[in-house]
């Protein structure tokens, strides 16, 4: 039995750090499954190898980005219900959740299986990486259902206050899949497929033991069989919050996809050492998350216990948390770039390709807290459309644009990377304005 933790009491810069810890780890465990496949493929099966996995890197986030947004949804419906002492609302919430999160994994899996390779034709990937690339890709997507629970059962454990089980379940699977990788690409010659097929079991492993705990838990937030049905009014609840930011993840990602376009028409080199680089993006932006579902996670319960100078402040906090610890983290690897780098190629032209990418992003990882911990700031009051809109304008319309008039004007690979700081700028300031403005509104 786990005590449903109160996020509505105590010290708010220990309770933020002490919540965000685990969930810090848990987040980096999540990238260490797809690092360790480019680790494992770059090493043991080359240069052409690690192209083919690194083609795919922004789809699959693309992805697994609505899972993390419906994921979201559900853990700030069930704070603000757990906040309020509403238990029926809790039970419903969680059920009704589940069934939501493994219809979504299984729609994602058929889309990214049947239409993974048109969508990667369109990415311009090269012919020489595209066998890999679909391949890795179609058997990853057969994880969707298992990331979809994994990230449901995730965010009602720290909608409770309980982000230690996550992380002990993700660490066992985490093991799991180093282990099989090894495995599959050393022992039986597995290459890209070996390291997606460790990848969709372990994510399996991880997604049945949150199940299982779930089941065993006799607070509100445990599961029931008996209980397992659609609640019209909790789905639309997380549906209402989850689907706009899922949709951002998504939509931010398709923007993604025109910068990988255009990194595709560059030279080889240049395309596996962006690949490489994209890992310190994976590192960086899933610690900073810890403290975005922090943030959630806190201004939900004391926002639903009508604590509302608390609410606040939890995003302050947050805030500060985010910034500091994205910016020491990206000066720290672009700093560190070729020891970085060297865990996953041994080229050197990739290696070099993959420092300056580190250079020109990793110093400003910081400034994207600005905007995202405010977007998870308006989710915790209740406010996704809105700041959905304003992400989608900022961050993925700007970056579109920037690539057909400022990467088209210059046609350097500077110029590309450049675009993620001024978009995270862009769209921290409106983000902050809109948020200023809806917290006047619900006082």
């Amino acid at each position: 039995m786990t005590k449903t933790a109160s996020l509505t009491e105590g010290s708010l810069s220990k309770g933020i750090l002490l919540f965000s810890l685990p969930l810090m780890l848990s987040n980096l465990l999540q990238v260490l499954f797809n690092m360790a496949d480019i680790a494992v493929v770059g090493h043991f099966s080359g240069s052409a190898a690690l192209g083919s996995v690194g083609s795919t890197t922004i789809l699959i986030t693309l992805f697994t980005g609505i899972l993390i947004g419906v994921g979201s949804g559900v853990n700030v419906i069930c704070a603000r219900h757990i906040g309020a002492r509403n238990p029926g609302a809790v039970r419903e919430t969680v059920h009704t959740s589940l069934i939501l999160c493994i219809l979504c994994g299984l729609l994602l899996s058929v889309i990214g299986v049947g239409g993974g390779k048109w969508i990667l034709q369109l990415l311009n990937t090269k012919a020489e990486l595209m066998d890999g690339a679909v391949l890795y890709l179609r058997i990853y997507m057969l994880g969707m259902p298992a990331l979809a629970v994994y990230n449901f059962g995730n965010g009602v454990f720290s909608a409770a206050g309980n982000t230690k089980k996550p992380l002990l379940f993700l660490s066992i699977a985490g093991v799991i899949n180093v282990i099989l990788n090894l495995l599959f690409v050393i022992v039986f010659q597995l290459s890209v497929a070996g390291v997606a097929i460790a990848s969709v079991v372990s994510q399996y492993v991880s997604a049945g033991m949150i199940l299982i705990s779930l089941a065993r838990e006799q607070a509100d937030h445990g599961l029931r069989l008996s209980l397992l049905r659609l609640s019209p009014d909790k789905a639309w609840s997380v549906l209402g919050l989850g689907i706009p930011a899922g949709m951002q993840n998504a939509i931010f990602q398709l923007a993604n996809l025109f910068i990988q376009a255009g990194i595709n028409s560059f030279d080889a080199a240049t395309v596996a050492g962006s690949a490489a680089a994209a890992n310190a993006d994976a590192l960086v932006f899933d610690v900073m998350m810890a403290f975005y579902t922090a943030c959630s996670s806190f201004m939900g319960q004391n926002y639903g216990a009508g604590n509302r100078k608390r609410v606040l402040r939890s995003y302050y906090v947050s805030l500060a948390y985010s910034f500091g610890i994205g910016t020491a983290l990206g000066v720290g690897i672009a700093l560190c770039g070729n020891a970085f780098l060297s865990m996953f190629t041994s080229d050197a032209a990739v290696i070099e390709a993959g420092k300056y990418c580190l250079l020109v992003k990793g110093t400003f990882y910081g400034v994207s807290a600005f905007m995202d911990c405010t977007i998870a700031a308006s989710r915790g009051i209740g406010k996704s459309i809105i700041p959905t809109v304003i992400v989608i304008m900022g961050s993925c319309v700007f970056r579109v644009i920037w690539v057909y008039t400022v990467f088209a004007f210059f046609g350097t690979v500077t110029s590309l990377y450049l675009l993620y700081v001024f978009s995270w700028a862009l769209t921290g300031l409106f983000e902050i304005l809109y948020f200023i403005y809806a917290w006047r509104r619900v006082q």
